[in-house]
């Protein structure tokens, strides 16, 4: 078993910041509700107390038994967890006389092991409504800033797990050496030992999935992205042939997609049946321009063909998916479980209508770790490094009524951006791009004649996990010959502009 560390969640912004930090030591970290219950076993080596949007004062105020806790593994208190364990061993919170929020400077009031290396009046980021104005008289205090008095503290009594709270955030990017911060106390304080390595988990998870599967079939529904791809490998690597992929050509896949996606997963040596749907979805989806029906088509639709296929295999006992760790996080509440969870994380509904049991081999991982881990099997690049792409496909990015014309139109222009993106260099530093086909056409001027053509929107974002998300600042050299070469080699589009919106206000996709 690996090591970890417990990330007890208080309904903080950033508890996925905290916990992408710890990965990035190279130590396996779980996040859970704080009100589940779990148990202290001989692996767990550390847990942390996340933020909040609570007040520790409130009536309601979300608590654990932090010094029962203490007793077994040390503790570090993010922001609301300093604050719930100061109030929990005698000390005084209360509303701030002025809001402390943005950028402050550390100024450390004692050396000590949690602050190693880390310099004279560090930067780091402050978000909270209540100070802490004096502390339990078995504490001491560590830091400070300009406008608050205790920044930082530790239980002072000699014991062996020892607690520590931040009213800072130091998973935020804004604090400097916060990551620093978190290290040291990963290391030096929990003794954790950085084996938490791709290489680890395949061997583990392979393991794992060999005792869970044994000799049964597993069926999978592909895509040709990243999550279900590592997963299918990591499935096949542990069963072989005892995994069947199904990948589905629902007509608004990208130019070319369906072929060259199956041609790499007879490279990988997975055996996967392809699909041709593309008349069933088009007959569907005509005369549908409603966002939310154009996906419920497509969803009804896949499930309904995946269905007839599976039914076609004998003896499957599992289906396997690529759920992964932010699909899990986002389907849990602070406040308990969630009734349902979104239809996306468990492909539409597919286990409660076939009544087979999941296999997710991914659902510990973040986005860049299953990267990480498809590398380290031995994935091509051009697999591994994709953009994000939706489910609905092309469907939710050509507005309006979906027609052949208009996903050939589309997939042609589509196809003309993400070569330019990578003759440029430009791929590989965006989480995500596509074209967007308007239900807006214009006056132009090609040679001596007047068109009235769609116009076509590009998007392209920079994101870490997809949750916010800034608008990519391409060069204008690059936008001005995407354009050219669109309106020149895509009859029917006659303009093309660049969407500057960013995640929030805007979404990633236009539908």
């Amino acid at each position: 078993m690996t090591e970890k560390i417990l990330i007890l969640d208080f309904g903080s912004q950033y508890t996925q910041l905290i916990a992408r930090v710890v990965r990035e030591s190279n130590v396996f970290c779980e996040i859970i509700p704080y009100n589940k219950n779990f148990e202290l076993d001989p692996f767990l080596k550390g847990i942390i107390l996340s933020g909040s949007p609570f007040s520790v004062n409130d009536t309601n105020a979300p608590t654990v038994d932090i010094e029962s806790l203490s007793k077994k593994v040390p503790i570090l208190g993010i922001c609301y967890g300093a604050q719930l364990t100061s109030k929990q061993f005698g000390g005084k919170v209360e509303k701030s006389n002025k809001r402390e929020y943005g950028r402050a400077f550390l100024k450390k009031n004692k050396e000590d092991i949690l602050f190693s290396t880390i310099s004279e009046l560090s930067q780091v980021w402050m978000s909270h409504a209540d100070s802490i104005l004096e502390l339990p008289s078995n504490f001491e205090l560590l830091a400070t800033t300009e406008n608050i008095p205790v920044a930082a503290f530790k239980k002072s009594e000699n014991q062996i797990c020892p607690i520590y709270g931040l009213q800072f955030h130091p998973e935020v990017y804004h604090s400097v050496e916060g990551k620093k911060i978190i290290n040291n106390f990963l290391l030096s304080i929990c003794g954790c030992k950085q084996d938490w390595t791709p290489a680890h988990f395949i061997s583990d998870t392979v393991a794992a999935l060999k005792k869970q599967i044994g000799n049964r079939k597993v069926i999978m529904a592909l895509s040709g992205g990243v999550d279900s791809t590592v997963a299918a490998t990591l499935i096949h690597k542990a069963i072989g042939n005892q995994l069947q992929g199904i990948f589905v050509d629902n007509g608004v896949l990208r130019k070319h997609e369906f072929e060259n996606v199956l041609k790499n997963y007879s490279q990988l040596e997975l055996d996967v049946k392809g699909v041709d749907a593309r008349q069933i979805f088009y007959s569907a989806l005509e005369g549908k321009s409603d966002p939310e029906e154009k996906r419920k088509i497509i969803g009804r639709l896949f499930i309904e063909i995946f269905q007839k296929e599976a039914n076609k295999i004998n003896d499957v006992a599992f289906l396997g998916q690529g759920t992964i760790y932010p699909d899990v996080i986002e389907s849990l509440s602070v406040h308990g479980p969630s009734a349902t969870i979104k239809s996306h994380h468990n492909v539409g509904g597919l286990p409660e209508k076939m009544h087979l049991e999941l296999v997710e081999p991914l659902r510990t991982l973040f986005k860049d770790e299953v990267r990480k881990v498809g590398r380290e099997l031995g994935i091509n690049a051009d697999l591994i490094d994709r953009h994000p792409f939706p489910g609905p496909g092309l469907a939710i990015r050509i507005l309006g009524e979906i027609t052949e014309e208009k996903v050939s139109l589309l997939q042609a222009a589509d196809e003309i951006y993400m070569n330019a993106l990578k003759s440029y260099n430009l791929y590989n530093s965006i989480w995500q791009a596509g074209a967007i086909l308007l239900p807006v056409k214009s006056v132009g001027v090609m040679g001596d004649e007047r068109t009235y053509e769609y116009t076509l929107a590009l998007r392209a974002v920079t994101s870490v996990d997809g949750m916010t998300a800034d608008w990519a600042h391409l060069p204008y050299d690059f936008l001005a010959f995407v354009s050219n070469e669109i309106i020149n080699q895509v009859k029917g589009i006659n303009r093309v502009v660049y969407d500057i919106s960013s995640k929030p206000p805007a979404t990633i996709e236009w539908e």
